[in-house]
């Protein structure tokens, strides 16, 4: 689902969304902006590497056009596309001045589509909006009372982000910020929820709090996902090694194993090795039954008995078919 939140920094209206596509949820969220400021599209996407953008509103063709350029209509390939990067992140900064035409004043729809679509064509795709208000700018103007001067700008702090592992995306009050290790300056004294994610890995939150002046240290070490395996051999006492490191000896259960793919080796003494790919999916645990085939004499022989009794009873049929055809 959708997460709308706005902020204002030096005059510039931010708009960030957080969605996740895969999702299949439709939700929308509603904010203000001024004509002419640049509006950042930020979100998350596991649909695949890009992410469609095109605007609907006042003014402008029914089935929508490119934010980027409102002389290319939706439903003639003219969405805006954006990449979404290995963890799932895109953003889109949308100058809402240089449009190729004038904006008017009043209530628009941003909607995010994991394939190109206009409006028209929204049951082929999955997808999601963004509402925002658009108002003609205003100018306010600061003066000094007969005390004193303008007082200047509050004074700031800033963030120093560390994790293990390296490269952990780092979310603050749900706005991306970038990966590990990172600096995030410019902060007004406050509590921040800052979010760490990595592939692989459980999502942590923690608060934060930035005080004026100074620099906050966080540091976060994130918890694998992880998975079991067990495998058991015919016959037992095999040798087992897990990406190339001893794991045990069969039967084992293997526990503590990160999610994804690995490779199992299984030998055994007089039988022949074999390589088997394995998945290991978070809290759950996986069973391989291998059997393993004698490596040489009565053994080897019995292991091929199989296919050289197959290719007997070919050579069989087709001499049988052969002689009673007359050939």
């Amino acid at each position: 689902m959708s997460k709308i939140v706005r902020t204002t920094t030096c005059g510039a209206v931010v708009l960030i969304a957080l969605l996740a596509l895969f999702s299949g949820a439709i939700a929308a969220g509603q904010t203000q902006a001024s004509i002419g400021n640049v509006v950042t599209l930020s979100g998350y996407s596991y649909a695949g590497d890009t992410v469609y953008l095109f605007l609907t509103g006042p003014n402008l063709p029914p089935n929508g056009v490119a934010l980027d350029n409102f002389n290319r209509p939706a439903d003639k390939g003219g969405a805006t596309r954006v990449e979404v990067n290995e963890d799932g992140h895109w953003v889109y900064r949308w100058n809402t001045g240089a449009t190729g035409g004038k904006l008017d004043a009043g209530s628009y729809t941003v909607w995010v589509a994991d394939a190109p679509a206009d409006l028209s064509h929204l049951s082929m795709v999955e997808y999601n909006t963004i509402s925002v208000s658009l108002s003609v700018p205003s100018i306010t103007a600061g003066t000094s009372g007969e005390s004193g001067p303008i007082s200047g700008p509050p004074q700031v702090g800033s963030m120093n982000f560390n994790a293990i592992p390296d490269g952990t995306s780092v979310v603050v009050n749900n706005v991306y910020k970038g990966m590990t290790p990172l600096n995030v300056s410019g902060l007004n004294p406050g509590t921040y929820n800052i979010t760490f994610s990595h592939f692989g890995y459980a999502r942590l939150s923690m608060p934060v709090t930035v005080q004026a002046g100074s620099v906050s240290e966080v540091n976060a070490t994130l918890v694998a996902l992880t998975g079991s395996l067990f495998v058991n051999t015919t016959p037992t006492g095999a040798q087992l090694t897990l990406d190339g490191f001893t794991a045990g000896i069969t039967p084992a259960t293997l526990p503590n194993i990160t999610q994804g793919n690995h490779l199992l080796n299984v030998s055994k003494e007089g039988f022949i090795p074999q390589n088997i790919p394995v998945q290991i999916t978070t809290d759950r645990t996986t069973t391989v039954n291998v059997v393993l085939f004698p490596s040489g004499g009565s053994g080897a022989r019995a292991a091929g008995f199989l296919p050289s009794t197959v290719a007997a009873g070919i050579l069989m049929a087709l001499l049988f078919a052969r002689k009673h055809s007359g050939k």
